[in-house]
């Protein structure tokens, strides 16, 4: 959806264009890099005035945007991910990747991604190894400082001055206002189902994430409170930054600042557990929804630290369900995120990654993930674009899952069907290729889709009730079921159609 994931950049998807989101570099609480220093817009200057600006021009802070049509995560730091949407108008990014040495799938039409990678001809069996598009090149996790146009208030600020001392000269009228007195003011009390108040009762179980390399690269995104012994959940693209001995602090809305230590990461569901070192005894966690149970239209609120700033609230509806989507963060060692994601449109930017999505009570129903991102627009030359309206979350009851399995054992399951399909742009279903990674059968020996009777060529067009139209919609779907869990898969051999039932294996480990 994105990184992004939980950055500023975020890669392309299959047949959905959703875009990981990413977050600036910056820290929520810290003042922005120098690099991108706020930009101040100038007050307009009268005509005539020497050096005046010609009419319709006004100086302000912008951002690069990446890719046209390219999704991002709304990932930590300057270099969020970007999520990748498949064909079509309703293209996401699948989440879950294929096999453990699945590459890069290509990015389908209109499928967001949070990373930059391009599509793959081939991917790795459903749980199995798929081969994933080679990732573009990325510059480091610099931070994505979000411009902050300041002259223009401080203008504002004079001109209202001057207005309200011209009125007060000459107001003759007699007329007079009635103020509030501040401490009625204070007792103003919000109703239960209100934004602000689901917000009040959600902002303290929320935290901006730091994480930082060993060479000092890193990015800032969101986590939540998952239970009472410290544990936060998040994006795996948040995260990757610290995964090998660097830093990780978490910091509360109240100023109060944690060190944290990583408990487990999924790259290809973008899913992360991270723990408080010396938590405190009074974290309240907050209630977990059923995003089965989500409707087209119901309301939904967006927590995060879009390009730094953190504590931001943003709201919105459900605009679609089960979007496929599929993200990266652009890095070598990166490998695709999947997901059968909940398509929003509450502001959703870089920074945002990993905060929750709530419903109207309060309650989570996903983890913010990547956004798609128009060509143009931001805040600022060589940094990601920002929301549009199409931000994609991953479901709760799949990061549920997830969660519970880090914290276990410390590694993700996954589901599979032992067979290897392309991840080739198509919308006429996830075809099972000749031949699997590094020479490989393309269906594993032994395998569910061995037992079940399918071979290479074959083309599969639904799991259960769920069309498929590309091999990361494959992905996806199957990511979003337990091993052990029985499917349908209605499959074209020869032109022909077939249904088989088949029961998904286990993969233990992004490897």
């Amino acid at each position: 959806m994105s990184t992004e994931n939980e950055g500023n950049a975020v890669p392309p998807a299959p047949s959905a264009p959703p875009v990981p989101v990413a977050s600036p570099a910056a820290s929520p609480q810290g003042s922005a890099p120098d690099a991108g220093a706020p930009t101040a817009q100038l007050p307009p200057v009268p005509p005539g005035t020497p050096g005046a600006p010609e009419q319709g021009t006004v100086p302000a802070a912008h951002a690069a945007a990446g890719p046209a049509g390219q999704p991002h995560t709304a990932g930590p730091g300057p270099e969020a991910h970007q999520p990748y949407g498949g064909p079509g108008p309703d293209a996401h990014q699948p989440y879950g990747g294929p096999g453990p040495e699945g590459s890069w799938p290509p990015p389908p039409p209109a499928t967001p991604s949070y990373g930059d990678g391009a599509g793959g001809a081939g991917a790795g069996g459903w749980g199995s190894t798929y081969q994933q598009p080679a990732p573009k090149p990325r510059s480091g996790r610099g931070g994505l400082v979000a411009a902050v146009l300041v002259a223009a208030l401080v203008a504002g600020g004079l001109g209202g001055g001057l207005g309200y001392t011209l009125a007060k000269d000459n107001d003759t009228s007699g007329s007079t206002t009635v103020s509030a007195s501040d401490s009625s003011a204070s007792q103003v009390k919000r109703a239960p189902g209100t934004i602000a108040n689901v917000a009040a009762r959600a902002l303290p179980s929320t935290v901006t994430i730091e994480a930082e390399s060993t060479s000092g690269e890193g990015g800032t995104g969101t986590g939540f409170v998952f239970d009472k012994q410290g544990h936060i959940v998040t994006n795996n693209h948040v995260v990757a930054d610290a995964v090998d001995g660097g830093k990780l602090t978490a910091t509360f809305p109240d100023g109060k600042k944690y060190d944290a230590e990583i408990v487990g990461h999924a790259q290809g569901y973008d899913v992360a557990v991270i723990k408080l070192k010396n938590a405190p005894s009074d974290l309240q966690p907050l209630a977990l929804g059923n995003s089965d149970k989500v409707a087209v239209g119901d309301e939904t609120i967006a927590i995060g630290a879009p390009f730094g700033l953190s504590n931001t609230v943003t709201t919105g509806i459900i605009s679609a369900k089960n979007r496929p989507v599929a993200s990266s963060d652009g890095s070598s060692s990166s490998k695709a995120s999947y997901m059968s994601a909940l398509q929003t449109d509450a502001s959703i930017n870089p920074g945002n990654s990993g905060g929750p999505l709530l419903d109207a009570s309060g309650a989570v129903i996903g983890i913010n993930s990547a956004i798609q991102s128009s060509s143009s627009g931001g805040l600022g030359s060589g940094g990601q674009s920002g929301s549009i309206g199409l931000g994609f979350a991953i479901p709760i009851n799949q990061a549920k899952y997830v969660a519970q399995q880090l914290i276990k054992t410390g590694k993700p399951v996954y589901a599979k069907i032992g067979a290897s399909v392309s991840l080739e742009d198509s919308t006429g279903g996830a075809k099972i290729t000749d031949q699997g990674t590094g020479g490989s059968a393309a269906v594993e020996s032994g395998g569910p889709a061995d037992k079940a009777g399918l071979k290479p060529g074959d083309v599969i067009t639904k799991l259960d009730d769920h069309v498929i139209d590309s091999g990361p919609t494959l992905i996806g779907e199957i990511w979003t079921h337990k091993p052990g869990d029985k499917v349908t898969v209605t499959y074209k051999r020869g032109g022909n159609e077939h249904t088989v039932d088949l029961t998904l294996g286990s993969r233990t480990g992004d490897s």
